[in-house]
Parts: C-alpha cells; structure tokens; sequence
C-alpha cells in the first residue's frame, strides 16, 4: 500500500492527534549524525517530563548525504532502541536516488555525487574521487559494494507517508486536489510547487520535509520542518500530543506553539 496508515482523524473541527500517543517528527538529517543524537537526547527527556503516552518518532527522509555521517546515522536508527516508541522512517528523494543506483540506474551516479553523494560515500570509507573517475556502470558497482546490505534493507524498508489522526506526514508534500490515496511517489518524495504555495484545506495537516526555510513554516494546512541541517546546525522536530505541539530544535531547544485550526 502507499500509505502507511495508523489513525483516521476524528475531528473536522481541530487538527489533533490520536488520543494516548504522542507523536516526534523530525526533519531531514542529512547525515548530521552529532544533532540527531543531540535532538533524540532531547525528545526522549522532554517525552519523559510529560504525562505517561505511548510514543511514535517519524524520520521525514532525507536522513543521508550532505552532511559528513550517513553511515553512521543510518546504524544509529537502524539499531535505535525505544522500547516505549514506535519508530517509522519515511524515504525522501535523496535515499530514492542511492537506491536507484543500487538497482543498476547508474546514470544516477554523476547527479547524485553533486548533491550529497560523495559524502556519503566519504562515511562509508570510499573515495569520492575515485568513483567519479570511473565509467558510471562501474561507479555503480563499486557504490553497492559499498553500502551494507543491513543497510540498504533499511533503506527499502523506509515508508512513503503515514498517518497520525489528522496529520500527514511526508518528505516533500502532496499534489494540491489529489486525493491522498492518489498521491505519486514522485510528488510525495519531490513536490515544491505548486504545494508550497497552496493554502487550500488539505483536509488533514501536512508535516514534511524537503524545502529548507530558517525556520518551522507553517502555511495554510502544511508545516515545512526542514530547517537545513547540513548547513544551520538546526535540526527541528515537531511534537503533536492530542490538540497541542510544539517545537524542538538543537538550537533553541524547545520552542512552545500553539495548536490552532491548520
């Protein structure tokens, strides 16, 4: 299925989450392995400090290249252990092109070297350089020989969206009056426009990822979370504990908003 679903929303009137859960959504990490560590640290005492909930930590895609650790960012989430949470991973658009070039795509290759590629593969011991000296259909194989299986199992386990009461999360946002059940992967994993600019009711809140802005967006019925990682040394995560949420980030810590009608 493409959607991931977990809770209907019960509620025309006000966004809300499933009662008993409390959810922590975080934007793209972009293999900055020393903020996502920073950022859990953080979410599991602020989740501590609150009333007793079960919890659910969402990765908004985006998880590797850029930054200078995705293999190890990759490990840490692969063998996170949360007894207390449900963890859900979400694929963006950068962990659909390294599996792309996993499958043989090897056209892939010399794009995917200018926008993160080479980085990531820095972090799992190869030389960057080398690779892109070599034919692409060899850069290819030398890519997957590099990439752990444990570790591409988990990138194709990733899901596409997923569903919290009346919130939707994704990496990059919907096709304005496409039916969600309708959604393409191409639009869930790359969209900017016509989304960004959209603010007709989506009949759900859209949180996602993928569009960096200095910091959380919240704009007709989406909140864009991504807030540049990689570059900023801010990473954000969402909270949504029934009618309320707020923000934390690795920069102002927490960050209280209110819920309102979006």
């Amino acid at each position: 299925m493409l959607f991931r679903r977990m809770f209907q929303s019960t509620s025309p009137r006000a966004r809300r989450g499933p009662d008993g859960w409390r959810a922590y959504v975080i934007g793209d990490v972009h293999g900055c392995l020393e903020l996502l560590d920073r950022l859990l640290e953080d979410i599991a005492s602020d989740h501590r400090l609150r009333a007793p909930a079960k919890g659910l930590l969402v990765l908004l895609g985006d998880l590797i290249d850029r930054g200078p650790a995705s293999a190890e960012v990759i490990e840490r989430l692969r063998s996170l252990d949360w007894p207390d949470f449900r963890v859900i991973g979400i694929a963006g658009n950068h962990e659909e092109v390294l599996l792309r070039i996993l499958d043989g795509e090897f056209k892939q290759v010399s794009g995917w070297l200018k926008f993160g590629g080479s980085e990531t593969l820095q972090s799992y011991g190869v030389d960057a350089v080398e690779i892109a000296a070599l034919a692409p259909r060899e850069a290819a194989k030398r890519i997957a020989s590099a990439i752990p299986q444990a570790h591409r199992r988990f990138l194709e386990e990733l899901a596409d969206s997923f569903r919290f009461g009346d919130y939707l999360f994704v990496h990059a946002g919907v096709r304005p009056g496409i039916a969600l059940d309708q959604q393409s992967l191409t639009d869930l994993r790359w969209i900017r426009e016509p989304f960004l600019s959209d603010r007709r009711d989506h009949g759900m809140t859209v949180v996602h990822g993928h569009t960096v802005s200095e910091r959380v967006e919240e704009s007709g019925s989406r909140i864009g979370i991504d807030t540049g990682a990689y570059a900023t040394g801010r990473l954000t995560a969402l909270a949504i504990d029934g009618g309320e949420r707020w923000f934390l980030d690795t920069v102002d810590g927490y960050v209280r908003r209110e819920n309102s009608l979006a």
